[in-house]
């Protein structure tokens, strides 16, 4: 580093109150740590940020030193957009408070919060907000990109759910978005990515969640298509308080999977009751006589917490991992047919497709109301994603990542995604999941908000 450039980061450190890392010094390799283990860059300064002023001045510095930004919430998401090689890493892990107000049903959480922290402080008042699957996934990125979430049928979306934001801009200024103030940023923020800034803290309506009820049922590779088609049929018609999960995945070693089955690939079908037990029991009685026989089924009373780590084995921290993802209207005789054909191709046991059921509260939200990039009508998010603990095995299921959705794609709702499974940055297909409508609204807001398009290691939207 040249004398000038060290005194530009002396400076920096003299107004921050958290950390400054550069590389080589203690804690570095540490903070440049993300979840995705294919992801290998080297920021030039980490910025750990303890607060909204930290987060403005490091904004200020990167801006000032022509060093390209990136921000990390909780560094789960599988694109790597949390790290920038030679630039400045916005850290916001070390914001993670949780605070609740039971009486008004109300959290609010720093933007370095991670769902595990924020579920676990709520439901110890019995409340929680739609947010994912897995527990070190950052709240921000989620929220920011929509955030779907076991509640989704019973409550919407984590955006939905979203009532206010306290925002750093590009220029370092800090303003609050919600439905009576910046309400056009607010818009953007729920489900227009992180192209606006820098969203240091989230305030999210609650919702009274105690303990549910999970049915889980395990089918050979040979019934996929079959399975399908029955789930199909069977989510015509659930309850708000039923939400269904598909997934074409090996059995995990877990002790209630027969020891025969553990590790066998196949298609597990999830049911989760959010209401009450006789409503959840409506529901699953007519899976017998719908679905092929499985080769085992498991049943449990669950907490909320519990439920939102099922799937942390499945994901380890350090995992290669690549993933895409696209829109079903219905899951049509040739989509099941092409789930059915790709799915015995995978290599690596840990390489999985969850298929996200969607309805009730998710599909009544109108679609003008948030700047949500995925179809309210459409049923399914189909996401197809690579987990591998080796390169061998990850490059041979990437390419089989591509295959699968290449031959899925024509029985999908245009070439739109969720833009928060999105490995890399596609312009064509961001473009394609906002619609030409909502695009060009957020290319008018991101143009009010950031015009140098300084925030754009995301599901960019070009101003």
């Amino acid at each position: 580093m040249t004398d000038t450039a060290a005194a530009e980061v002396a400076r920096l450190r003299s107004h921050f109150a958290g950390r400054v890392l550069e590389p080589g010094a203690e804690g570095y390799e540490e903070a440049r740590s993300i979840w995705n283990g294919a992801i290998n860059r080297h920021p030039a300064v980490i910025a750990q940020c303890t607060s909204t002023a930290d987060v403005v001045e490091a904004i200020r510095f990167a801006r000032a030193a022509g060093l390209e930004l990136s921000v990390r919430g909780g560094g789960h998401n599988f694109s790597g957009c949390a790290l920038v090689d030679g630039g400045l890493t916005v850290d916001l892990s070390p914001m993670h408070a949780v605070s609740v107000d039971p009486a008004r049903r109300r959290a609010r959480c720093g933007g370095g919060t991670t769902w595990g922290v924020y579920d676990a402080v709520c439901q110890e008042h019995g409340l929680a907000s739609p947010g994912g699957f897995i527990t070190h996934t950052g709240v921000a990125g989620l929220t920011l990109g929509g955030g779907m979430g076991w509640l989704s049928r019973m409550a919407g979306l984590a955006a939905d759910n979203l009532t206010g934001a306290q925002v750093v801009t590009a220029t370092g200024e800090v303003v609050r978005a919600a439905a009576d103030e910046n309400s056009e940023l607010f818009w953007g923020l729920r489900g227009g990515g992180g192209n606006f800034g820098v969203v240091t803290e989230f305030e999210f309506a609650l919702h009274q969640v105690g303990l549910l009820n999970l049915q889980l049922w395990f089918f050979g590779l040979d019934d996929g298509a079959a399975v399908m088609m029955a789930a199909d049929q069977l989510a015509d018609d659930l309850p708000d308080d039923v939400t269904m999960f598909l997934g074409g995945l090996n059995a995990p070693p877990e002790p209630f999977v027969p020891e025969q089955y553990q590790l066998q690939p196949g298609y597990a079908m999830l049911l989760l009751g959010t209401g009450t037990a006789e409503s959840h029991a409506a529901v699953t009685s007519r899976v017998k006589g719908m679905f092929p026989a499985p080769l085992f089924d498991f049943a449990t009373p669950i907490p909320y917490t519990a439920l939102q780590s099922m799937f942390d084995a499945s994901s380890p921290w350090g995992i290669l991992g690549y993933e895409r993802a696209l829109h079903l209207e219905r899951m049509t005789p040739g989509a099941a047919q092409v789930i059915a054909d790709h799915m015995p191709r995978k290599t690596s046991p840990m390489s999985f497709v969850p298929i996200f059921v969607h309805g009730g509260a998710y599909a009544r939200v109108p679609d003008a109301d948030t700047a949500f990039g995925g179809s309210r009508s459409s049923r399914y998010v189909v996401n197809v994603s690579a987990v591998a603990p080796a390169p061998d095995l990850f490059e041979a299921d990437k390419q089989w990542v591509k295959d699968f959705w290449t031959a899925l794609l024509p029985h999908a709702k245009g070439a739109g995604s969720y833009v928060n499974f999105m490995s890399e940055y596609e312009e064509d297909r961001v473009r394609a999941s906002y619609g030409a409508a909502k695009y060009d609204r957020l290319a008018a807001l991101k143009r009010t908000w950031d015009p140098d398009n300084v925030f754009h290691l995301n599901a960019n939207i070009r101003p």
